[in-house]
């Protein structure tokens, strides 16, 4: 196993460390950044906590998700943080989850972030397929699957309940065939 680190034209992708705390606290602790993600808000010491769960996590053990940094290089500052999950069943697929602060989206961190991370997993690890399920009221997330070439493949109505209510998801999924003729 293996800690990662990517590198995009504006951003670096890494482990979470300790001195991420802060930025990261600030909009993890933001209800409308975490309105569709299975967390909720996040005090200071839930935030430091999950850090040291994530910060020395390796890269690639099925059926695990690892959290890492998305770092701004022009600021050297936490934007965001995204999740790989292997699943545990077939190694071949994976999972990808996103969060962009609040001060930092609508820059096109997400795209850059997703696209490296796409790579990474289909080039360097030779995944088979990225699946992807969206709350399907996260109109930005699925904006950005589509625009990223992302198939819709089901339409779970009412299929979970979600921060006090029931909720609907979609299913997006990209295969390594097709990432192939789309990528940038």
């Amino acid at each position: 196993m293996k800690q990662l680190q990517l590198n995009t034209p504006r951003l670096l992708i890494r482990n979470l460390r300790t001195e991420d705390l802060n930025d990261f606290h600030y909009y993890r602790s933001n209800p409308e950044v975490i309105k569709y993600q299975g967390s909720d808000v996040m005090n200071l010491e839930q935030a430091a906590g999950f850090i040291e769960r994530m910060k020395d996590k390796s890269f690639g053990t099925p059926g695990e998700w690892v959290q890492y940094a998305i770092i701004d290089k022009a600021t050297k500052r936490l934007v965001g943080d995204c999740g790989i999950h292997i699943h545990l069943q077939d190694r071949r697929i994976g999972e990808i989850g996103m969060t962009i602060s609040h001060d930092h989206q609508q820059k096109g961190f997400a795209k850059e972030a997703f696209t490296a991370l796409l790579t990474y997993l289909f080039e360097t690890e030779n995944l088979h397929r990225v699946v992807e399920t969206v709350d399907a009221e996260n109109n930005a997330s699925i904006q950005l699957l589509k625009s990223m070439g992302f198939r819709q493949e089901g339409h779970f109505i009412e299929n979970i309940f979600f921060k006090g209510k029931w909720g609907s998801e979609y299913q997006y999924a990209m295969l390594h065939t097709e990432w192939n003729t789309r990528k940038p």
